[in-house]
């Protein structure tokens, strides 16, 4: 157990690490504090002052955050922190050699993203009630967002403008201010040329508004209106698991690889920069093809 000496070295140690740290890096206050918790537990684990600490400590740290419960991606962020101190304070010569540059990051299975199967997709989108401006708009916003795979944060920027009905095309600005055109499909437009008639007068009520999903203030939605409406809507529709927005993206990605689309095709419409993103979604496919194989067929 570390005495009061050593516990307020410790303290100046990881003190003057953040502050360095922030002034070059800029860090939030959030990060700045996950920082301090990290190192702050792993003072509580190694004898003695951190810059003093040998690769043996560190393996023993590791050992006792393992036996405590802590998950592999917990331990993988924590074990970053720790070789960022480490590595700083190599380069500032406080010491000789970084006693974590052997440590190597727990491996983390990639998690497959949570989606929908068609038929649930098909009563999400049937939930709002299109008899009122709001249901209809909900309903177009749906279809939208399933039939081209966007992210929330687009779907809410969209500008009336946007949307090209006769060519059956919108035009999106994703990640880094990048365009690309995603084509609709034919139901898609036909609930936007519905609500575009029906419901964005109603809701505007004769105000100007470049939004082509309106607020009822007339103004740009925001995420959490939507996240909170599509959660009411899977309620509705019966889904019992927690889904948010992203859910129909990934819906959308998993959909076209099932029913034959090309990989890259797909990736162009979500706007991956990477392809290595996109093949994620191939693993939800024979994920998906597996569970079917073992439900219905007499030898599964």
């Amino acid at each position: 157990m570390a005495n009061k000496s050593e516990n307020s070295n410790t303290n100046q140690e990881i003190d003057q690490f953040l502050d360095e740290i922030w002034l070059e890096k800029g860090l939030a206050e959030n990060t700045l504090a996950a920082y301090r918790r990290d190192l702050r537990y792993l003072a509580e684990l190694v004898p003695g002052s951190l810059l003093e600490a040998s690769e043996q400590d560190l393996l023993a740290a590791i050992s006792k955050r393992f036996e405590t419960g802590y998950r592999a991606r917990s331990s993988a962020r924590w074990l970053s922190c720790v070789k960022g101190f480490y590595r700083h304070a190599l380069a500032r010569s406080l010491i000789s050699e970084d006693p974590s540059a052997l440590l190597q990051q727990p491996k983390i299975g990639r998690p497959l993203p949570a989606t929908l199967s068609e038929a649930e997709v098909t009563n999400l989108l049937a939930a709002p009630d299109v008899t009122t401006p709001i249901g209809l708009r909900d309903r177009a916003m749906l279809e939208l967002l399933y039939a081209c795979g966007l992210r929330i944060s687009e779907l809410i920027a969209l500008r009336a403008a946007a949307v090209n009905i006769q060519q059956g095309v919108v035009r999106v600005t994703g990640k880094g201010s990048k365009e690309r055109l995603i084509p609709m499909g034919q139901e898609a437009i036909r609930w936007i040329v519905r609500y575009s008639e029906e419901g964005r007068g109603e809701i505007l009520k004769n105000r100007e508004s470049a939004a082509l999903f309106p607020s009822r203030r007339g103004q740009f939605m925001t995420r959490q209106t939507f996240w909170h409406a599509i959660r009411k809507y899977a309620r509705e529709a019966g889904i019992s698991r927690d889904i948010s927005p992203h859910t129909l993206r990934h819906a959308f990605a998993t959909h076209l690889l099932n029913h034959g689309a090309d990989l890259r095709a797909v990736q162009m419409m979500l706007g991956h920069a990477d392809l290595s993103t996109t093949q994620i979604y191939t693993h939800v496919a024979q994920a998906r093809l597996k569970a079917l194989h073992s439900e219905h067929h007499p030898r599964g």
